[in-house]
């Protein structure tokens, strides 16, 4: 058991640095060989919010553990609105203001509802994978084409905000090492979660949606905790939406195409719902009078997440 909460611990410290490495080092990289401001900010909107979750979710689907799979893209869902976006909002107020935000959480709403219409049947088909990855190609040329028009500038911002003073060799030394080590911090993390599912006498499913997808979600954590201390709690709810949008549209497809078989059926008594409802909820506060998620919402939000971990480790 020890043994399997230090893989856990390791895998996850090198799966967060890793990505990091990777990720500026392949916008870095991209810059220098000329390639578009705004081609960089759909590989930052991508991979910068959700490269955790894919690389943990390849690796499960290779090792034949969808649950762990789809439960770490639900997981992560359920995590960022209930805990993250709870927590932001408890510690500051989030003013919901960008006609951007309003317009994709509606989106995330039809998103997560073709998610869970793809689940429902509990079976794992390549035809699903396809079809979720056809919607992220239709979303990532959405937010393309609005940063073409001028009237999203958040691609170029997060450009200037991640585009490190780094030579093209340094660059392309970041970009190798956190390849590899997104492999191997892969693998460490999910074998020592494996480990600790056998250990406890859990499913993958319950794994997945615990420890990986609260795992997972520490950098988001822990960027909303700061947000919320620099008095910009209002950046929170794009991250939670667009991280969320690409759990379901990059993370998700994984399992479907790697793996075939059943999933467990308490994905659609209990978890999906569970999804589902955050979501909604999440659009009502947001976009209802005042416009913002006030102290009480956040509260709420966080005792509905305390709740439901309650629920799985009990149950």
């Amino acid at each position: 058991m020890l043994e399997n909460i230090f893989l856990v611990i390791a895998g996850l410290y090198l799966l967060i640095d890793s990505a990091d490495r990777f990720v500026t080092g392949a916008c870095v990289t991209a810059e220098r060989f000329g390639v578009p401001v705004m081609v960089i900010g759909m590989l930052l909107m991508g991979f910068g919010t959700s490269a955790p979750e894919m690389l943990v979710a390849f690796q499960a689907s290779v090792d034949q553990n969808p649950g762990l799979a789809v439960g770490n893209a639900l997981g992560s869902n359920i995590t960022n609105i209930a805990l993250i976006l709870g927590l932001t909002a408890l510690m500051q107020p989030i003013v919901v203001q960008s006609q951007t935000m309003k317009r994709e959480l509606p989106i995330l709403l039809a998103v997560s509802a073709l998610a869970a219409g793809l689940l429902w049947n509990l079976q794992l088909q390549s035809w699903k994978g396809w079809v979720l990855f056809a919607a992220l190609a239709g979303f990532i040329g959405w937010s393309y084409w609005l940063a073409r028009q001028g009237r999203d500038t958040r691609l170029v911002d997060e450009v200037s905000d991640t585009l490190a003073p780094l030579s093209t060799p340094a660059a392309l030394g970041q970009l190798l090492i956190g390849l590899v080590l997104l492999v191997i911090s892969a693998r460490l993390f999910v074998n020592g979660a494996m480990g600790i599912a056998l250990s406890l006498g859990v499913s993958d499913l319950v794994i997945g949606l615990t420890l990986v997808a609260v795992g997972t979600s520490l950098p988001e954590l822990a960027a909303s905790i700061a947000a919320a201390r620099r008095q910009q709690a209002d950046l929170v709810i794009g991250n939670v939406i667009g991280s969320n949008i690409f759990n379901l549209l990059a993370v998700l497809p994984l399992p479907f195409l790697l793996v075939s078989g059943e999933l467990a059926p308490d994905l659609i008594w209990r978890d999906l719902p569970l999804m589902l409802a955050l979501t909604l909820l999440m659009l009502v506060f947001a976009l209802g009078r005042p416009g913002r998620i006030n102290r009480y919402e956040g509260g709420f939000l966080l005792l509905v997440f305390v709740a439901y971990q309650t629920w799985l480790f009990v149950g």
